[in-house]
């Protein structure tokens, strides 16, 4: 059990039956009332965001999940391939269970994996990861970084603004959180 004093960004509790993510959280005192905790919470099953209040010194049950190490194998048809790193067993998940994560999966590519009651839930891939630039405008000597921003489409399918400056073939890293070009890693 967890005290609702003690939620943080990042806490994975269980409420409602479902394993959730706390995003954001304020602790507030009125007046002459009690105390209360307002959250931003979201579900690792679904995706789906919820507010919901607690009153301060609730506690709620910690979300029973266990993470394993697993690396990124192969997709086929709506199926993306992961095997244990310790078992060597491989695990499928949906394309739907990844959502917009599956953009930046390179095969080789460790992930943790999360489970819930033991079931695959949720991916957490690495913050950062390098992709191949396959597809954008020729870059045009004399842009810098620091000039406005096109797209470029990476060898995993994803489409992220880059610098005017990036070319075809060039490697990049990329946020897997946001989504967002960092830096230009090899061209």
């Amino acid at each position: 059990m967890i005290s609702t004093n003690d939620f943080r960004r990042g806490v994975k509790i269980e409420y409602r039956g479902e394993p959730y993510e706390v995003l954001d959280f304020q602790h507030v005192k009125m007046g002459r009332g009690g105390a209360f905790v307002r959250t931003k919470l979201k579900s690792l099953v679904t995706g789906k965001i919820i507010d919901e209040t607690f009153n301060a010194g609730d506690k709620v049950p910690k979300a029973d999940l266990e993470e394993r190490q697993m690396q990124y194998l192969y997709s086929q048809d709506d199926l993306y391939y992961f095997m244990d790193n310790e078992t060597y067993e491989q695990t499928p998940l949906s394309e739907q269970q990844l959502g917009d994560k599956k953009y930046y999966l390179k095969e080789n590519m460790n992930v943790s994996i999360l489970y819930y009651k033991g079931e695959p839930i949720a991916v957490e891939l690495p913050n950062f990861v390098e992709l191949e630039v396959v597809d954008t405008e020729p870059g045009v000597k004399g842009d810098t970084a620091s000039g406005g921003s096109k797209p470029a489409k990476v060898e995993t399918g994803a489409t992220v603004k880059v610098p005017l400056h990036i070319n075809k073939g060039d490697i990049i890293k990329i946020d897997t959180r946001t989504g967002e070009y960092i830096e230009r890693v090899k061209g």
